[in-house]
């Protein structure tokens, strides 16, 4: 059986309280990595399309209120 297998065993095995805690231990946990990995893109300029096009919908006029 492969680590993850176990795992999957596991989760299923959890009483329903211990996981709901999981759940929001794993949810916290992956927005952590992804806000992490939005930082990192950032830094390195691989989300500066996105303010191209923003400018560039701005100049169009093509911008809408959030």
């Amino acid at each position: 059986m492969t680590k993850l297998e176990e795992l999957e065993k596991a989760i299923d095995g959890l009483p329903e309280e211990e996981y709901r805690r999981f759940r929001n231990w794993f949810m916290k946990k992956d927005r952590e990595k992804w806000d992490l990995q939005i930082a990192e893109d950032s830094k390195a300029g691989k989300l500066d399309f996105l303010i191209e096009e923003a400018l560039e919908a701005r100049g169009k006029n093509e911008l809408r209120e959030l």
